[in-house]
């Protein structure tokens, strides 16, 4: 398994659950501030397969909180730069990175089928509200939504429960007026924070990395967990 890299992971996973770890595949949509550390996380536990999504670039203002974004890969492709870091990470690593936003018009192209889990940590409201009704249509798909890391300050804060059990979230309040007429098949899990934004959004959507990280771990932790309790297909 890798040289030993994740002998540590298969003392606590047990070696059926580090195998079955590094046979699955996981899509992450949105590689930033959330979904970054998200991907960082399950690579270092033994994933075997990942798709990174996202359709942007690395700015200045990312560094206070992305895993790839740095002075020197500033201007460079998210998904590329990140794909990068990963495979410096575990070299057997089989990623595929899609510079694409996932859209309406790109919906389409991906085929759900080939993921055991989704991890979604897209910030636009409607991306975001058409992946979680993709991915809960799926049932016995792995799914995990992110919701609001910004403008939060507390990492002990951050928790993981259903989304119909997500209050005080301001990305939760508008995804569920989107789901008034087309609501998700099911109820999904969500990581969240249970402290309320410390600065008006008026300023700007700020945001710490010990706060977006607590969030991509816990997304990754719940990803992990959902996979190995999932009964092996014969």
């Amino acid at each position: 398994m890798a040289d030993g890299l994740f002998s540590r992971t298969g003392i606590v996973l047990g070696e059926a659950g580090l195998h079955r770890l590094a046979r699955a595949h996981v899509a992450i949509f949105g590689v930033g501030g959330v979904g970054s550390w998200c991907a960082e996380a399950l690579v270092r536990t033994g994933l075997g397969r990942i798709t990174l999504v996202d359709g942007d670039t690395v700015a200045a203002s990312n560094v206070n909180r992305q895993v790839m974004a740095m002075p020197g890969t500033v201007g460079q492709v998210k998904v590329a730069a990140m794909r990068e870091r990963l495979l410096t990470i575990n070299p057997a690593l089989k990623v595929e990175a899609i510079h694409a936003r996932f859209n309406e018009e790109s919906a389409r192209s991906f085929d759900f089928a080939a993921f055991d889990a989704v991890v979604d940590a897209i910030d636009a409201v409607d991306d975001k509200a058409l992946l979680i009704r993709t991915a809960a249509a799926r049932e016995n798909l792995v799914f995990v939504s992110s919701m609001g890391a910004a403008l939060r300050t507390d990492p002990t804060q951050v928790r993981l429960g259903a989304f119909s059990r997500v209050a005080g979230d301001g990305l939760a309040k508008a995804l569920r007026r989107r789901f008034r007429l087309d609501p998700p098949a099911r109820d999904f899990a969500s990581v969240y924070s249970l402290e309320a934004p410390q600065v008006s959004e008026r300023l700007g959507r700020g945001s710490l990395m010990p706060v977006t990280c607590a969030f991509g771990m816990a997304l990754a932790a719940a990803t992990v967990k959902f996979l190995l309790a999932k009964t092996p297909e014969k």
